[in-house]
């Protein structure tokens, strides 16, 4: 094999009528021996339960297809139950895609080393906003940003939400997505920035919050900032939600980007919001934010100090009350290794994997923040066919029991 499958693509979760690719496995004796009885027959249905449980998620989705009984006990609640509760959780995933309209994508497992073929919803292409939080995924259009699915990309179950309030053509739009572990509901939060007309300098900014058990849209947060911006990036840590400013000018260039804490529970008066600011921790090219284990993580690209657009290298950050510290550089071997590195890059994680990777190359590279370690993922099928393709992606979390 050559490190890939199309599991996913060729079945939907709880169904044996689509087919699945297999791989392929000869039999050393082609002779059956009739007096071998099948261990499946003698095994009650809560064993077979625990032990299907333990297999990779790939797996389970081929163990539907082997017969009815089977097909039944990996699709059944209680095997579910089984699933998230005693088997250890599995590490995030990370989609790649090329930028076209085509939906269709490859995620690497890196437990197993093995990329996937995934197709994500018809309607969703390479341009639209995505979050994800504990193995759902948020998609919203980039067109009037007002169209928003939850998806699960393991189990195809989707659900549209209504239309978020405010503004509907906003200049910049973060999106984030929070689920809790427990209960499984979760929030949705957007954060839109307009441009005052006539004045580059002052921005309108709103904060949107959708909740799935009200299933409700609030706007608790309308805003006028000067000389500030927020941008394309947000994320949900433990309650607070925290985004990007990016100033609009008048200011050192070595303040280019900040980040807003916005507690959602208490919710920031009117006026203040600028009150929790904090400065980036050296002048950026860019900022990806992620929550790792409820706490925040930045991924910057360092600028040059007297041309702080050019990319010099890539750090990694966890926010400590108002201070960042400082977690790791990116080697200058594994800079080089993704060839030219715009001043811009995609880069995502979860739980304690960081997936970095450039808009101008398939190249995939993880970072462990437990052990420290930077290695690049198995070569991804997607290859480049000409100069100026693009590519993109996202991390999440592979899950069979959690629905929009």
């Amino acid at each position: 094999m050559d490190g890939r499958d199309t599991w996913v693509s060729h079945y939907h979760y709880g169904s044996v009528l689509n087919p699945v690719k297999f791989d392929s496995f000869s039999d050393v004796d082609d002779e059956v021996n009739k007096d071998i009885v099948s261990v499946d027959s003698i095994l009650p249905d809560d064993l077979l339960e625990r032990i299907l449980a333990y297999l990779p998620i790939a797996s389970i989705f081929r163990a539907g297809c082997v017969c009815k009984r089977w097909n039944d006990i990996v699709t059944s609640k209680r095997f579910l139950w089984n699933f998230s509760v005693h088997v250890l959780s599995h590490k995030p995933w990370y989609f790649m895609f090329i930028s076209t309209d085509e939906s269709f994508g490859y995620s690497y497992d890196p437990g197993l080393k093995k990329w996937y073929g995934i197709d994500l919803p018809y309607f969703v292409t390479s341009n639209w906003f995505v979050a994800s939080s504990f193995g759902l995924v948020c998609f919203m259009n980039n067109d009037s940003r007002s169209e928003l699915h939850v998806y699960n990309p393991i189990t195809k179950c989707s659900k549209r939400l209504m239309e978020p309030p405010g503004i509907k053509f906003s200049d910049y739009t973060a999106l984030t997505i929070s689920v809790d572990r427990t209960s499984h509901n979760y929030n949705v939060s957007i954060v839109k920035s307009k441009q005052v007309p006539d004045n580059f300098y002052q921005w309108d900014l709103s904060i949107h919050i959708y909740s799935s058990e009200t299933m409700m849209w609030v706007s608790p947060l309308t805003e006028v900032l000067n000389g500030w911006r927020a941008g394309d990036e947000c994320v949900i840590c433990d309650g607070v939600l925290y985004f990007l400013l990016y100033s609009t000018g008048g200011g050192m260039p070595d303040k280019r980007h900040g980040l807003i804490k916005y507690n959602l529970s208490s919710r920031s008066p009117r006026g203040l919001l600028m009150r929790n600011f904090i400065p980036a921790p050296c002048p950026l090219t860019c900022g990806r934010l992620m929550n790792l284990k409820e706490k925040l993580v930045m991924v910057g690209g360092i600028g040059k100090q007297d041309r702080s657009d050019i990319i010099k290298g890539i750090g990694i950050w966890v926010l400590n009350g108002n201070e960042w510290q400082d977690v790791a550089r990116m080697p200058h071997k594994y800079f080089q290794g993704f060839g030219e590195f715009d001043d811009v890059f995609a880069s995502s994680g979860t739980d304690d994997l960081i997936y970095i990777q450039s808009f101008g190359a398939p190249a995939l590279l993880l970072f462990d923040m437990n052990l420290r370690q930077w290695k690049w993922s198995q070569k991804c099928p997607v290859t480049k066919r000409f100069p100026l393709q693009l590519f993109n992606g996202f991390c999440f979390e592979p899950r069979l029991e959690v629905s929009p």
